[in-house]
Order: C-alpha cells, then structure tokens, then sequence
C-alpha cells in the first residue's frame, strides 16, 4: 500500500520555526517529485513548494519564498520543508504530495498530483 505521512506540525509563535517532513512507504521516493500543499480554513488548497526527482529544481510560491527551504533525503525516503519566520497567516494543514510525469511549477500551481498524504496542523499563533 503506498503511503505518504506527514510530520512535524504543531503551535508556534509567530517568527518561530517548524521543520515538517513527508516519509514514505510503499514505495520509493527518488522516483517522484514530491510537494507540499496546504489549506488554511475557508481558502482553496494552495502548493507551497515542490522539489524535482533527480536534478533538485524547485519551486516556491511567492508568499513562502526567502523563508520555507524544502530539501529531500532519497536515502530515507524523506522529503522536507524547512519553515522560518512563521507568520499567522501560515497556519494552516499542510499535505504532502507525489507526483511522476510532470515537472516543478505545474505541479505545485496545477496539483498535478498523483498521491496526497493526510496532513498535518501548523499553527502560528501567540
């Protein structure tokens, strides 16, 4: 059964930091590109930042971008984002997300997604 769980969330004060992480299971990472989503209450679901298979472009929405770093670690079948200088506006259930047969941008502004995760809560709040 493939899998994707996400971990990591919780309450922060606003300028703080989170480090989410997105494991596998079922199958192996380093053959898709892998996203973050999220979707804070009464708004669409937005992608926050995807990362590529093999060649390690990227892309950041604007609202993320100077502050939210994701990185993947193929030899633990773990994808990361890195989040700093947190802001209310932030918080939000953040999903993790696989794709094949695409590529950074359509993935992350088009949900060009193939597998989603559960999510996990972030909240920045003081």
């Amino acid at each position: 059964q493939l899998q994707l769980v996400e971990s990591g969330g919780g309450l922060v004060q606003p300028g703080g930091s989170l480090r989410l992480s997105c494991t596998a299971s079922g199958f192996f990472l380093d053959n898709y590109l892998i996203g973050w989503f999220r979707q804070a209450p009464g708004k669409e679901r937005e992608g926050v930042s995807c990362i590529s298979s093999s060649d390690g472009r990227t892309y950041y929405a604007t609202s993320v971008k100077g502050r939210f770093t994701i990185s993947r670690d193929n030899a633990k079948n773990t994808v990361y984002l890195q989040m700093n200088s947190l802001k209310p506006e932030d918080t939000a259930v953040y999903y993790c997300a696989a794709a094949s047969f695409t590529t950074v941008q359509p993935m992350c502004a088009r949900y060009e997604v193939d597998y989603w995760g559960q999510g996990t809560q972030v909240t920045v709040s003081s």
